[in-house]
């Protein structure tokens, strides 16, 4: 039983990740300027070209990191539309919300991509605080900032959340309508997999779970921070990644720790989180969602099912559609060029008509 746990816990935020079947770095963060680490990233902002902009701002008495990326000649005289990007689980923005921020404003977008509260680069305490309330609100935060960014088109505002990210961007638009259009990519509906497990694998050790996060928010209080899926990415070996189950956890270990490692990324999240994740759902009030919607997954996907579960309960908007791309896992569609190419199209076509 306990084993069966901690597998559930490690589980949980690996589901964001990817295999490449290599270790080499796909984009070493240490060589690029902006400690961008996915392939194709800027190194330089040039004159005419797609540019990114560091920036900081204040969220609920919080300093949040963002990266902002400017399409290529860029005037800020004139509107662009916007769109904001949240990363995965255990991500930053400098992976793969950033290839997809990045893509986008190659197409001619303002795009934000934002390190969550308590996470990567953003302020908050303790450290890894992982709750619904806090990443709705992140990407709330990331529409105001654009909303008094130099050249956004407010009226043009629309949302792009991969993995967590995509749940909790389908939460978010259930209730903000400046967002008029909104997308995921692999969407992982956070709540019920710390809820049940991945495909309800552990539904029998719900009860046994909340009272640990109980207990762990009285140690909090106390100040002793627990933490869950508390592994060190920077030690694990090729052989321990050999060993895990094909598919999520030894993809996950593979981006995170391995092609596509950032030090501000970690699988690792506070237990006492838990009483808010698992009484919270991504689809608890889909109908509401009545923006044009677009969601893709890979046909391969462990995580598919959330996806489609949520697409089916998305019944507030009749502008929807779903997309499979055929052949990718969860973690493919972070990294992989063919399904990178067919997302991003995908994304453009549908930004392109509904923004």
């Amino acid at each position: 039983m306990k084993k069966s746990f901690k597998k559930t816990l490690l589980a949980g935020l690996f589901i964001s990740t990817l295999f490449l079947g290599a270790n080499a770095m796909a984009a070493d963060y240490r060589q690029n300027p902006f400690t961008l680490t996915y392939d194709g990233a800027i190194t330089e902002n040039v004159q005419g070209k797609v540019n990114i902009q560091p920036v900081k701002y204040q969220l609920n008495g919080l300093t949040i990191a963002a990266n902002v990326y400017t399409p290529a000649n860029f005037d800020p005289s004139k509107k662009y539309p916007a769109i904001v990007v949240a990363h995965p689980n255990g991500g930053v923005k400098e992976q793969v919300a950033g290839l997809y921020a990045q893509k986008l404003a190659e197409q001619g977008y303002i795009t934000i991509a934002a390190d969550a509260s308590y996470q990567g680069a953003s302020g908050g305490e303790p450290r890894q605080t992982d709750k619904p309330f806090n990443r709705i609100n992140d990407i709330h935060g990331m529409v105001d900032f654009l909303e008094g960014y130099q050249g956004v088109d407010t009226s043009r505002i629309g949302a792009l959340g991969i993995c967590g990210g995509g749940g909790y961007t389908f939460a978010t638009a259930q209730s903000d309508k400046r967002i008029k259009s909104v997308a995921t990519v692999s969407l992982f509906n956070t709540g019920l997999v710390r809820r049940n497990g991945m495909n309800d694998s552990a539904v029998a050790t719900i009860q046994e779970r909340l009272k640990q996060a109980s207990e762990a928010r009285t140690l909090e209080s106390k100040g002793d921070v627990q933490y869950s899926a508390n592994a060190d990415l920077t030690k694990i070996t090729d052989e321990q990644i050999a060993q895990m189950p094909a598919g999520l956890y030894r993809e996950g270990f593979e981006y995170y720790g391995k092609t596509h490692f950032h030090p501000n990324s970690t699988p690792r999240y506070t237990t006492s989180s838990l009483l808010d994740l698992m009484t919270w759902d991504a689809t608890d009030q889909a109908e509401l969602i009545d923006q044009p919607l677009l969601m893709i997954a890979g046909s391969a996907a462990d995580t598919r099912y959330m996806t489609e579960q949520a697409f089916a309960k998305a019944t507030g908007t009749k502008n929807k559609e779903l997309v499979l791309i055929d052949g990718a896992s969860h973690i493919e569609t972070y990294w992989k060029p063919e399904y990178v190419k067919q997302i991003s199209e995908k994304l453009t076509g549908f930004f392109g008509k509904n923004l």
